[in-house]
């Protein structure tokens, strides 16, 4: 059994990652304020990392703005990466998303910098560049908070967050390094949809007419539409569809 510390434990995919850990017998420190631990003031961090072999860091910044995301991915990764070699920690492994390369505006460009900074710091990184999740179609509808809702017709190729989470626990804890020049791994669910219509089936069900619109004001939305945060060759595709998971909820 190892001792994995989870950043962002009590989050939408952080809850997915502490569930995989405990069901695979490992030991799991939950870093998260609502657990007495802030990684961004610092507080109690140093105390959760002891004895911690592998930190897998899935916290994340609120909104989309670019400039207080990236300034919370900045303060995080310096103090994962600093905590984290006090305490001895052997490496992280972090979440991210498809395309982040790509990536000019808004938080997936502040994705960008935080994978540059952890990748700078003394403590080895692993990352998992995930599609956008299942649970961000709600999120969209919700946001709106109306019974008629814009959502984008973008392309994506939405995954489950338990999906995510256990290509990451894999990630995490497998203790071959990766060969170098291998492309950074990539999950992304089985088919490619159109967000405006998977937003278009939830919202049948919630009574919320969802209108399709183009991608105008969204950062980095010529790049979407073209198929720059959709899953490269390499990636592992998995399910459930949107509607599957859908349909697990109803």
């Amino acid at each position: 059994m190892s001792r994995f510390a989870v950043a962002g434990a009590t989050g939408r995919l952080g809850r997915h990652v502490v569930d995989v850990l405990t069901e695979r017998g490992h030991e799991v420190v939950p870093v998260a304020r609502a657990t007495g631990v802030d990684i961004i003031t610092g507080e109690g961090l140093t105390e959760a990392l002891t004895g911690v072999e592998v930190i897998v860091d899935v916290a994340s910044w609120h909104s989309s703005d670019q400039e207080a995301a990236t300034e919370f991915f900045r303060t995080s990764a310096h103090n994962l990466q600093e905590a984290g070699r006090a305490a001895g920690v052997g490496r992280i492994a972090v979440a991210s998303i498809i395309g982040v390369d790509k990536a000019t505006a808004g938080f997936i460009a502040a994705k960008k910098v935080h994978e540059e900074l952890l990748l700078s710091g003394p403590i080895p990184v692993r990352i998992l560049r995930a599609a956008q999740f299942h649970e961000f179609v709600g999120q969209l509808l919700d946001w709106q908070q109306g019974d008629v809702a814009h959502v984008p017709a973008l392309p994506t190729q939405l995954v489950a967050c338990r999906t995510v989470a256990e290509a990451l626990v894999d990630l995490a804890t497998d203790q071959d390094a990766p060969t170098p020049g291998t492309p950074i791994p990539e999950i992304a669910g089985p088919r490619r949809e159109i967000l405006a219509e998977a937003a278009r089936l939830l919202g049948t069900r919630r009574g919320v007419e969802v209108v399709p619109v183009d991608g105008s004001g969204i950062p980095d939305a010529e790049i979407a539409a073209e198929g720059g945060f959709l899953p490269g060759p390499h990636a592992t595709l998995a399910g459930p569809t949107f509607r599957e998971w859908l349909d697990t909820r109803s």
